[in-house]
């Protein structure tokens, strides 16, 4: 049950005809009517909106009086007045969602939802919410004052140390937990950094195609972007070279390329760790995933092999946990991290402490170590399920790509086939794809579907999925 709050009611108008019960009277029940407030929720006292709006008690009290008689709010005694239970507001009509000039509607890449085939999800239905309530409520009984003050703009130092031994034994990664920045995802993590290291009027290299919310936090910073080529080995870092020796810095998927699974190569990691020492230029490691290689063990991290503090190394706990937690981590350069300390002071605020001491413990007590190694196993599982589901309804219509890891297929529809209008109708047949042609730019863009499949349970579940999909082709 939620309470209303008076700022959801339209103020008071002293100098209308109207007196101040019949007003009061009228932005409850509009409130009502509109949604609002709905059917259960409690609305203040009489007492304590006399003291908010500084009106006679009795005007208050003939304003809920004319409500209650009209069927719209009930009292419940020590319970409170709420809004009665068994009424049926109007419900506005939605407004229409804009479209692009295409007629296609526009992508999000961090959509509310869940989906069939949604992106960026981690197996939801079998994360361990049981220890993760029973911490959350030993976390909250423990709670003293001190944990209730402003929190540190670095971070939980508990949860840094933490995040500090498992990028050493998971990732391969030596740093301390002094180079580590607790952020509230992937986006603050890159704004961070150019707000720390680069200026307007600087060069990026970006993958081609590639995530496309750091093309738009870049291009919003006025912070011009090169398109690199990618291909089987990863990004083709000689024709970065070639494009833009100069870069001042370089995003890079080197795990698994966003979104095209293919890993970087071992000569191509060095020829960019030598491009950035020779040109004084950064390496944004972007490690949405590593942790999930299924025909290996996960590859080191780039950042494993920096030997000139180049490097700056993004983490997240969105795709080993789930994505509401708003916790990512950024390991910055040891000669860089007083630098970042200090812009973090002047424009960021901290993640809740709470949030953080509930992570802290997952990870301390073992948990977080042991939930990865079972979503490893269960999502080459799923993996293999959803590839052999679809292949069997879809295979005469569309190649799957055989990726080495990570969370998503690549589905190749044949010819010149829209990517974008096939997604669009899959969307309104209440499934969820991307198009690869939104993750790239330039005018030779390959049409393919990206798919998820981590909370797709079966090779039946999938194949009745690829029927849904067949439909529509």
């Amino acid at each position: 049950m939620t309470i209303a709050r008076v700022s959801k009611i339209s103020p008071l108008d002293p100098t209308a005809a109207e007196p101040f019960y019949r007003q009061i009277y009228s932005r409850f029940r509009g409130a009502i009517a509109s949604g609002v407030l709905k059917p259960g929720d409690r609305i203040p006292s009489a007492r304590a909106l006399t003291k908010e709006l500084g009106l006679a008690r009795g005007t208050i009290e003939a304003a809920y009086s004319l409500l209650a008689a009209e069927g719209y709010i009930q009292a419940r005694g020590q319970a409170g007045t709420i809004v009665r239970p068994d009424l049926k507001p109007q419900t506005p009509l939605p407004a229409p969602i804009p479209q692009s000039r295409s007629g296609i509607d526009a992508v999000s890449f961090r959509p509310d939802t869940i989906l069939p085939f949604q992106m960026g999800l981690p197996a939801l239905d079998v994360f361990p919410r049981k220890i993760w309530a029973r911490l959350s409520a030993r976390c909250a009984r423990a709670m003293q004052p001190s944990d209730m003050v402003h929190p540190s703009v670095r971070g939980l130092p508990e949860l840094r140390a933490q995040i500090a031994a498992y990028l050493q034994v998971s990732r391969g990664i030596s740093c301390s937990p002094s180079q580590i920045f607790v952020t509230s995802g992937y986006r603050h993590s890159i704004a961070l950094i150019a707000q720390s290291l680069l200026k307007a009027g600087d060069r990026v290299w970006l993958e081609n195609p590639g995530y496309p919310p750091t093309r738009e936090i870049l291009g919003h910073m006025n912070i011009a972007t090169v398109a690199v080529p990618v291909d089987q080995d990863g990004m083709i870092v000689s024709d970065g070279m070639k494009l833009v020796p100069r870069a001042r810095a370089a995003v890079i998927t080197p795990a698994h390329q966003s979104p095209l699974s293919v890993s970087l190569s071992l000569p191509r990691r060095l020829a960019l760790l030598d491009w950035a020492a020779r040109n004084n230029a950064w390496i944004i490691e972007d490690d949405y995933d590593g942790e999930y290689r299924y025909v290996s063990r996960p590859l080191p991290a780039l950042k494993s092999l920096d030997r000139d503090g180049r490097v700056l190394y993004s983490g997240t706990f969105s795709k080993v946990l789930f994505p509401s937690l708003r916790l990512a981590y950024l390991v910055v350069p040891e000669a860089q991290a007083e630098r970042f300390e200090q812009i973090t002071e002047a424009l960021a605020s901290g993640s809740p402490e709470l949030t953080q001491a509930i992570v802290t413990a997952f990870m301390t007590e073992g948990h977080f170590a042991r939930h990865i190694q079972r979503m490893r196993k269960l999502y080459a599982e799923r993996r293999r399920a959803t590839e052999a589901g679809l292949e069997s309804v879809l295979g005469k219509h569309m190649r799957i790509d055989s990726q080495p890891g990570g969370m998503h297929l690549i589905l190749r529809p044949p010819g010149r086939r829209s990517d974008r209008r096939l997604v669009a109708q899959m969307r309104e047949a209440g499934l969820y794809a991307e198009a690869l042609t939104d993750w790239a730019t330039g005018d030779d863009r390959a049409s393919a579907l990206l798919v998820g499949f981590t909370n797709i349970d079966s090779q039946r579940s999938a194949e009745t999925l690829g029927k849904r999909i067949l439909k529509l082709i």
